[in-house]
């Protein structure tokens, strides 16, 4: 593992690394923010995932969660969102390949070789967390914002007790029956559906629902509302009973603005049931 900087921040540290991974078979960056009091206990943490187009540092430099995460004395994981490099499998489109990895373990060529970011987010990434930094790896809760909160709410039903909480802003809800899904998950992972289902947020609260609370935040003028398909997620969290609360946001669109505005109370959230 590579330091690539490590800055001063609320009392704490963000820090920006590096790795190879074996999952991804590629050279992969993540940043880490550590509270000040990492410096004495391990901490719990708080997983955020990000978008279609981002890298680590999308998240780390605009949606402001440091200042919150310092204040309940939370540990901050942004992974990428994707492998990247020069050998790695790209598309012209921004919602296909490098940048919009979709959080799945791709079966299929040209994909398989490198987009295997389940294993890696779910696995890989979480044991190099543990072996090299102060987290408690027992306290774990994760977020994330569209492509991000599909993942953050696929991973968090796949599996159980892993997670306190969940929480998302404005997820991608119903990805096999959107065009921000069919067509990432038919290059990723075939023409058979049935392997799909488990990368539906919307199928597995139907199925499953989660083994805590959910939070989850929408914007009311977000332009990509008919991709989201966020009603869909809803009526599956009343039908199943979820514990969990679904917010209509009036007013804000899809931006970084939108979750910035929101980050302290889906920090807070968090907090509540990582330090139960």
């Amino acid at each position: 593992m590579k330091t690539i900087s490590e800055n001063r921040c609320f009392g704490g540290t963000q820090g920006v690394y590096s790795h190879d991974s074996a999952a991804t078979n590629c050279e992969m960056t993540f940043g880490l923010f550590l509270p000040e009091e990492a410096k004495h206990i391990p901490v719990p943490v708080l997983w955020y995932l990000s978008g279609l187009t981002c890298t680590h540092e999308n998240a780390m430099t605009k949606a402001g969660a440091q200042a919150w995460a310092a204040e309940y004395g939370v540990a901050l994981v942004f992974p990428d969102t994707s492998p990247r490099g020069d050998g790695v499998a790209n598309d012209e489109a921004y919602d296909l390949g490098q940048g919009a990895g979709f959080y799945v373990n791709a079966t299929q060529d040209p994909w398989a070789p490198h987009f295997k970011m389940w294993d890696y987010v779910a696995e890989e990434l979480p044991a190099l967390l543990g072996d090299n930094f102060a987290l408690d790896m027992e306290r774990q809760a994760i977020t994330g914002h569209s492509m991000g909160g599909h993942g953050a709410l696929t991973l968090a039903m796949n599996l159980p007790g892993r997670f306190t909480s969940v929480s998302a802003f404005a997820p991608i809800a119903n990805p096999t029956e959107s065009d921000w899904g069919q067509k990432q998950l038919g290059a990723y992972l075939g023409s058979d559906q049935s392997t799909w289902a488990k990368h539906d947020a919307t199928l597995l609260m139907r199925e499953k629902g989660f083994d805590g609370p959910v939070l989850i935040d929408q914007g009311g003028s977000d332009n990509f509302l008919d991709l989201l398909k966020p009603e869909a997620l809803a009526e599956a969290m009343m039908a199943k009973r979820q514990d969990g609360i679904f917010r209509m946001q009036q007013g804000y669109d899809h931006s970084y603005f939108f979750v910035s505005s929101f980050m302290e109370d889906h920090v807070s959230f968090h907090a509540e049931y990582l330090f139960a």
